[in-house]
């Protein structure tokens, strides 16, 4: 229909530009214009004296009179297009056949796959159109391009698809050939994040149109994806995760389905959720023990539900390393209380903390537990760098702030902010604003505004109450269930005395609330993160009643401290921490390694010599040097190509001269035919972005016939610049004709023909 009203094809009017090749100046077709809107503006003005015409209706036959002679005068002008086409026979055409094993799945109209679908469209007079005109080259797309001579050679086996690599190799061959165009077949699945705008710059640039034509379905009718799983990279051992799995599905709107969290052969979890709307995203948290040190390969998977079209999607792995270390926690309290007891109670079997403590019996006496040998921490508190930065946690008890000198306090600030630290203050009679914290140097360590007043600490009983976030929270959780979690903590003894903490600062979090007898409702547990670490207050030092008042069998509140400990250390950085962006590696090979160092004040390091010692599958053994990052201090980084599939373990060692500045392990896995398993209906909008980026055009199987004229039309290449008469489509005489039709019924319906 294009064609036939408008006389060329679209892509004429797209890459072509406007022109009038009549000879005459511009300003005298504007000139001629106007003259005739002035002439026909007085007869018109005329008759409406006259009275046959008056008012609106005048100015409307006017209008259509002046647009008639508008078009006839610029006809006179010989408007045209000027468009640069492909010389025939003197360029190339470069075929990219998507061969991965994606395009073995069924097309959308079911039955062949879309690689049959693919080669029925070029077999089909597409590729002979194209013969005659140009000389064509045939590639095969997977992880690289590669040349072939026919399509029986495709075979849909290569395990991933890397468009914009495979176009970036088009592009290095167009600077030695006259490459005219691409045309890319595929469903537009690929696998390494999308074409990259420097690839799109780079192809506009040698004005190469990439046309598209896209196979497979839009939409599954019946299938579940996972989307996403995240869970810690690291943990200590038995600790509970959580793991949050993003998914979408097709045709099972409100139907359960079960999540399964597996290490190995070993169920850790299982929950059944109910599937949300159809193509809506949603995200489940399923929680998981860590169980013991090793690095563990955690599979999350929905079971297949009956009919679905792709069970390869249902599962994804994603590795935990549990780390064998034991954080250091510092507990100094100021006053022999029940709390302190009972709280070195509750982690004392726990194998994943080291609880070293410092109790003030009298103003000059400390009694210490826990310490690794005699000399430790026998001036009480630490006032060095190196002994401070040598824990990973420190609770405060019920302590004033002028028990620690200026400098110890400064040194409590570097702990949470540069060395990343955790910070847990208890409530008491000397805590908090009662123990002039509000005055001290370390204020702002604290996630509340503490009240400006004195007598915060009341020995009066208060029952607890989750938030929001607190039923969502790890520290909290005391059963799997969250119903059950918030009856279990509805259930527990009241807490003996309570301290206001004040009002919670923008970005800290309440996660427990303390309901007091005499009414009302105050902040108990609010956590917030600072600098490089995180701070915390548990504004009561009754909680030892919840071990107390209940049974012997119950673990409520050594659960809640333990996990609370954990919280606080767990993230507290070592001095080298070594990263990759992904520890699943899915059907690739590149491997970016980073590690953040520093010394033992933790500074950033930025003259360590750091070198990653890499072991993998069969043997493999390398040591790679990593080099200091050009914008992070303390900061290196190295790229490496994984030789083949299998699990990888990285130990990073940083030195300066003679003196090991730390070292760190991590663990990534590279796995070889997965990725093409997940996304697989046709990423329609990728292809048709890059095609409308470039100056192409995106194809249905349907319209492929009519790339054949298409194609023609081309900046790249050998070219020669054509002129193409517009006074002659149809849509001119069409529109004359129009124009003058209107203005006739208009006077026929006012009776002034």
């Amino acid at each position: 229909m294009f064609e036939l009203l408008f006389k060329y094809p679209q892509a004429v009017f797209s890459r072509g530009t406007f022109v009038l090749v009549g000879g005459w100046p511009l300003w005298l077709l504007a000139a001629a214009i106007l003259a005739a809107a002035l002439g026909l503006g007085f007869l018109v003005w005329n008759r409406a004296r006259s009275g046959r015409l008056a008012g609106v209706r005048s100015v409307a036959v006017w209008l259509l009179q002046t647009l008639l002679a508008a078009v006839l005068l610029l006809m006179l002008w010989h408007p045209a297009l000027s468009v640069a086409t492909l010389r025939p026979q003197q360029n190339i055409v470069a075929v990219v056949v998507d061969d991965s094993s994606s395009m073995a799945l069924p097309d959308e109209a079911g039955g062949s796959t879309r690689r049959t679908a693919a080669t029925n469209v070029l077999n089909s007079g597409l590729l002979n159109a194209l013969k005659e005109k140009f000389q064509v080259r045939l590639y095969r797309l997977g992880e690289h391009l590669d040349r072939f001579d026919k399509l029986e050679q495709l075979n849909s086996s290569i395990p991933a698809t890397h468009i914009g690599e495979g176009l970036k190799q088009v592009i290095a061959d167009a600077a030695s050939l006259p490459i005219g165009a691409v045309v890319l077949a595929s469903d537009g699945a690929d696998n390494s994040g999308g074409v990259d705008l420097e690839t799109i710059s780079e192809i506009r640039r040698q004005r190469i149109p990439i046309h598209t034509i896209g196979f497979g379905k839009q939409q599954a009718a019946r299938d579940v994806e996972i989307s996403d799983v995240q869970v810690p990279a690291r943990a200590l051992p038995d600790s509970r995760l959580s793991a949050i799995v993003s998914f979408h599905q097709n045709g099972y709107a409100g139907q359960k389905a079960k999540l399964t969290v597996k290490a190995g052969a070993k169920i850790m979890a299982q929950q059944i959720v109910t599937l949300k709307k159809d193509g809506q995203e949603q995200s489940e948290t399923i929680l998981f023990n860590a169980g013991p040190a090793g690095v563990k390969s955690v599979e999350t998977s929905v079971e297949p539900l009956a009919g679905e079209e792709n069970t390869k999607n249902n599962r994804v792995t994603r590795l935990v390393n549990v780390d064998a270390r034991k954080p250091r926690i510092l507990y100094l309290e100021g006053e022999p209380r029940w709390e302190f007891k009972f709280l070195r109670r509750a982690v004392e079997d726990d194998r994943t903390i080291d609880l070293v403590t410092i109790l003030r019996t009298t103003q000059n006496k400390i009694y210490r537990q826990g310490i690794a040998n005699p000399d430790e921490l026998k001036d009480g508190f630490p006032t060095k760098v190196e002994e401070l930065f040598a824990f990973d946690g420190i609770i405060l008890g019920s302590v004033d702030a002028p028990y620690l000198t200026p400098g110890q306090q400064t040194l409590l600030k570097d702990f949470v902010d540069r060395r990343g630290g955790g910070l847990l203050f208890l409530g008491g009679k000397d805590a908090l604003s009662d123990g002039g914290w509000k005055q001290s140097a370390d204020v702002e360590l604290l996630p509340t505004i503490l009240p400006d007043r004195k007598d915060t600490f009341v020995r009066v009983g208060a029952t607890v109450e989750l938030t929001a976030p607190g039923r969502d929270s790890l520290i909290t959780r005391l059963e799997e269930d969250p119903a059950r979690n918030v009856e279990r903590w509805q259930k527990l003894p009241y807490v003996m005395n309570f301290q206001d903490a004040g009002q919670p600062k923008p970005g800290a979090v309440v996660l427990v609330d303390a309901k007091p007898t005499t009414g009302g409702k105050v902040p108990l547990l609010v956590t917030q993160n600072f600098g490089r670490g995180r701070t915390a207050i548990f504004a009561t030092g009754g909680s030892w009643r919840w071990q107390m008042l209940q049974p012997v069998a119950d673990k409520s509140h050594e659960m809640f401290y333990q996990q609370l400990l954990r919280w606080l250390v767990s993230d507290s950085p070592r001095k080298v921490i070594t990263s990759t962006p992904k520890q699943l590696i899915s059907d690739d090979s590149h491997v970016t390694l980073r590690a953040e160092v520093r010394d033992r004040t933790y500074l950033p390091a930025s003259d360590a010599k750091t070198e990653a010692h890499i072991l993998g599958p069969d043997g493999i053994a390398e040591a790679v040097e990593m080099r200091p990052d050009a914008i992070e201090s303390g900061v290196y980084t190295a790229d490496w190509t994984t030789p083949k599939p299998g699990s990888y373990l990285v130990e990073v060692v940083a030195s300066r001269g003679t003196e090991e500045l730390g070292r760190d392990t991590m663990t990534f896995r590279r796995e070889d035919g997965v990725a093409e398993n997940f996304r697989t209906q046709q990423n329609r909008e990728l292809l048709e972005k890059l095609s409308a980026e470039t100056g192409g055009r995106y194809y249905s199987p349907q319209d492929a016939q009519k790339l054949g004229k298409d194609i023609s039309y081309s900046e790249a290449g050998i070219t020669v610049r054509e002129t193409r008469d517009l006074w002659d489509m149809p849509i001119i005489f069409l529109a004359l004709l129009g124009l003058r039709a209107a203005e006739w019924l208009l006077r026929r319906k006012w009776g002034v023909i």
